[in-house]
């Protein structure tokens, strides 16, 4: 029987996710043996006294989130250490980490085609998913033109990031408005939430809020609803186990870094607004993520604002950073992302519920996006 010591945080929706895609593969191939230890015995023992439980529970392997990898250590154990990232990544062992930057991309994406114009990023400094979030986003933004405010816990790592509500309260009382706020994850977007309620500042129409890994009992308590970016955690968990056997079994020689991917934007009330002073647009707008399944032309769209449709098209594109044919395009192919990894509609049927009526057309636009096939991206990406 395969022994894993797992050490991560189990009260995070990140890492029960990932357990449950490892449990999920341990099940086809196993018998496997998993021992959950908290991050408590970290802090108490250290990571010697990790290295020491191991070798005495006759561990095969180590999945665990570890603040300072000590490779002299780790070596004399002589098992598959997989880390999961926390300050940086490993140069030397596998890495459990993700596309940080790559959804702080998605984020910036998200605002900017919501007409935002001021942006911030809220986060963790000292944690390279939180660092390099806020640096995918700054970058999208800077290249925009605007200018991301920043607000980050700079603490050392011994010393706790202490939510302090005025703090926060007076840098968001600062900002220009509105203005869309990236948090580092739902933890973090859940202290702007509960900082605006206390301070009486209005969500989503002075800050726009998202937040990151689609938590849902946080999203669900924040007040209004959180929005959050999915993550590919289960699949992750299960890459991370199938990989993790096949080098037991000498199918591999060593196992590669693991890349969680974000995989889309889960809209609630924190960010159900547009941030467009020109009405006209803003109808527009609401049109098209209300009708996006249906056929939409832009004879259509002009007939409901008094505008050319030169001057709808001009503006439109000014405001929005984007043309109406591209912005119907993306809502809709947003729409059949979610649709491909939350259902098990037949490709054809979800492509017609996101409003696109040929689906080998799709399927060519998806590649563009994605970079894959429809057919490749849900057996990448859906959970089993």
């Amino acid at each position: 029987m395969l022994k894993v010591l797992v050490l991560t945080d189990f009260s995070s929706n990140y890492s029960r996710l990932m357990l449950e895609g490892m449990i999920r593969y341990s099940r086809e191939v196993g018998p496997w043996a998993f021992l959950r230890m908290p991050l408590y015995y970290l802090m108490i023992k250290g990571e010697s006294g990790v290295i020491d439980f191991a070798k005495k529970w006759h561990a095969d392997a180590i999945i665990a989130q570890l603040r300072d990898v000590k490779v002299d250590i780790l070596e004399k154990l002589n098992i598959p250490i997989i880390v999961q990232n926390y300050r940086e990544r490993s140069g030397i062992i596998t890495n459990l980490t993700g596309d940080y930057y790559g959804t702080g991309l998605m984020a910036a994406e998200f605002f900017l085609e919501r007409g935002y114009r001021n942006f911030a990023f809220y986060g963790y400094r000292n944690v390279i998913w939180s660092r390099e979030r806020g640096l995918g986003y700054k970058e999208r933004i800077e290249k925009q033109g605007y200018v991301c405010h920043f607000l980050e816990n700079n603490n050392h790592d011994t010393t706790e990031w202490l939510y302090n509500t005025e703090i926060i309260a007076k840098w968001l009382q600062s900002l220009p408005k509105p203005i869309a706020l990236f948090a580092c994850d739902d933890y973090y977007a859940q202290q702007i939430t509960e900082t605006c309620n206390v301070f009486g500042i209005e969500v989503p129409d002075e800050i726009a809020i998202l937040g990151v890994d689609n938590d849902t009992l946080l999203c669900n308590l924040s007040t209004p609803t959180l929005s959050s970016i999915s993550l590919d955690i289960e699949n992750g968990g299960y890459r991370v186990a199938k990989l993790l056997n096949q080098y037991l079994k000498k199918e591999i020689n060593e196992i590669p870094d693991i890349v969680i991917k974000p995989l889309y934007i889960e809209n609630r009330a924190s960010t159900n607004k547009y941030a467009v002073s020109d009405l006209h647009i803003k109808k527009i707008m609401n049109y098209i993520n209300d009708n996006f399944s249906n056929k939409i032309t832009v004879p259509d769209l002009v007939a409901l604002v008094p505008l050319s449709r030169r001057v709808l098209e001009k503006r439109f594109k000014m405001l929005t950073g984007t043309s109406i044919y591209q912005y119907i395009l993306n809502v809709r192919i947003s729409h059949f992302t979610k649709l491909l990894l939350t259902t098990d509609l037949y490709l054809p049927d979800a492509a017609i519920k996101s409003g696109f009526d040929d689906y080998k057309n799709i399927s060519r636009i998806f590649r563009k996006y994605k970079s894959m096939s429809p057919v490749e991206y849900r057996k990448l990406y859906k959970k089993n």
